[in-house]
């Protein structure tokens, strides 16, 4: 599952695991050397997106996973979002096409992309084409902050092995599995 021994996952995170997905999902059990700070990241990513779909919330994890390399969050994510839209929008998403997106949904990807691979490199011009889309300043650095704390949970996910969980090879659709060519391969 990962490079370090396995952990059991609190009782009550395995429950919420079983009752969502069917199974305790390796990131759970790995977390479970720290589950606060694990829970503490994603609060705060869920606070800074609270308000914002679903939808672009799937979009910014798919995009930084996959602008990443993280297959895990890629493959659980686009789950998710195909969920909330449909394969293709997911595929495009992880391809970086984006053809199957509105004019701000392609902004954040676009803004995902840049800053999850080079965050010094973006310019004032990347900031206004998000505002051209219709984001406020305050939306952008909710946004900025969003991506900025998914990339901090895969990166102690992957630094550490962490693999996807098995169960995602027969849940996640043939077209997403094979968009998802990048990261650590799926759990055995």
């Amino acid at each position: 599952m990962s490079f370090l021994e396995p952990v059991d996952a609190k009782p009550e995170e395995a429950e919420v695991d079983l009752k969502e997905f069917g199974y305790v999902m390796n990131a759970t059990r790995f977390w479970g050397y720290r589950p606060e700070v694990g829970e503490t990241i994603l609060k705060t990513a869920r606070d800074v997106t609270r308000g914002m779909p679903l939808r672009l919330r799937g979009i910014m994890v798919t995009a930084c996973a996959a602008a990443y390399g993280n297959s895990y969050c890629a493959l659980s994510w686009g789950n998710k979002l195909a969920s909330w839209s449909d394969r293709s929008t997911v595929v495009s998403v992880l391809t970086g096409a984006d053809t199957d997106l509105t004019e701000a949904e392609r902004a954040v990807a676009e803004w995902t992309r840049k800053i999850t691979k080079r965050p010094n490199a973006t310019t004032g011009a990347d900031v206004e084409k998000l505002r051209a889309a219709g984001f406020t300043d305050a939306q952008i650095f909710d946004i900025t902050t969003f991506v900025a704390l998914r990339l901090a949970f895969s990166t102690v996910n992957d630094a550490l092995g962490l693999r996807p969980d098995a169960q995602l090879r027969d849940t996640t659709p043939d077209e997403i599995l094979a968009a998802v060519d990048f990261g650590r391969p799926i759990a055995g």
